[in-house]
């Protein structure tokens, strides 16, 4: 079976670049204004969303990602409510893959069954769940990849070429190389060594590889498209969400347009990174 996600990493192969993949915390800062940037980012440039589903203890997150989290959570946002924010970008948007990213505890306490009939119904692509290792595929990567969702897992630079076949094995969609050790946005990554990770990565399996953790700038993102199948951006689009914000943590008139500008720069950075590698 064919998902969004792989018809897209298949498109942008044929179109020599890498997939410019945005995170933004479902819900943050209020329901409304986060549907409003999720259709915004396609038109921006943006070519895979992760939706994050906010959850109380975010043990991999920093920062950043963490108060937008406490955000949405403040805003009444829940995890019914983000397969519904799915469900409502899928009204004008039938192309664009959507990962939701987050944490175990909510899908069980839904029940996974129900919890995949309703993200397959909102038209959700893919899953990344940061808390299950391999060893656990039974609870819910083995039944997602039944439903038809991509599994993806993350792969980082602790991860050695003994352990790197269990990270793999039932990895779909796309593998996502964390491409430092820390929590989300903690530092800068030695770009130097990208190339040489995600050719390493390959050396085990045919999927895509996508970059992240630490990407901030259209520089960098053109950096990373040279030598990544794609390039995910998360904290920098958070920042620039939370930078916008009125009193109280309110949306403004600049929240949206402040989100799709920045996208419309990594994206331009991304759409030259091949060019600039070839010339």
């Amino acid at each position: 079976m064919t998902t969004r996600i792989d018809a897209r990493f298949a498109k942008l192969a044929t179109e020599n670049r890498a997939a410019l993949v945005t995170f933004v915390m479902g819900g943050d800062p209020d329901i409304p204004t986060s549907l409003d940037i999720v259709k915004a980012l396609p038109k921006a440039g943006a070519d895979v969303i992760e939706i994050g589903m906010p959850f109380t203890d975010p043990m991999a997150d920093g920062p950043s990602i963490q108060a937008a989290g406490l955000r949405a959570l403040n805003a009444g946002m829940t995890l019914k409510k983000t397969l519904q924010l799915v469900a409502d970008f899928r009204r004008s948007d039938d192309e664009t893959p959507v990962v939701l990213m987050g944490y175990y505890n909510p899908i069980y306490v839904m029940g996974v069954e129900k919890f995949l009939d309703a993200a397959k119904a909102a038209g959700v692509d893919g899953l990344i769940v940061v808390d299950l290792p391999p060893e656990e595929d039974d609870e819910l990567c083995l039944p997602a990849l039944k439903a038809g969702l991509n599994f993806i897992r993350l792969a980082t630079p602790t991860t050695n070429d003994k352990r790197l076949p269990s990270v793999l094995t039932n990895t779909s969609g796309f593998v996502y190389y964390v491409s430092l050790t820390g929590v989300t946005g903690a530092a800068i990554p030695d770009y130097s060594k990208v190339g040489a990770s995600v050719a390493r990565i390959k050396g085990h399996t045919a999927l895509p590889v996508a970059v992240g953790f630490g990407v901030k700038t259209a520089d960098a993102a053109r950096t990373i498209g040279a030598q990544a199948d794609g390039v995910v951006v998360g904290t920098a689009i958070v920042d620039a969400l939370k930078n916008s914000l009125g009193p109280d943590n309110r949306a403004t008139a600049k929240t949206v347009e402040a989100v799709a500008a920045l996208v419309r720069e990594l994206s331009a950075g991304v759409r030259s990174a091949r060019k600039a590698a070839a010339e």
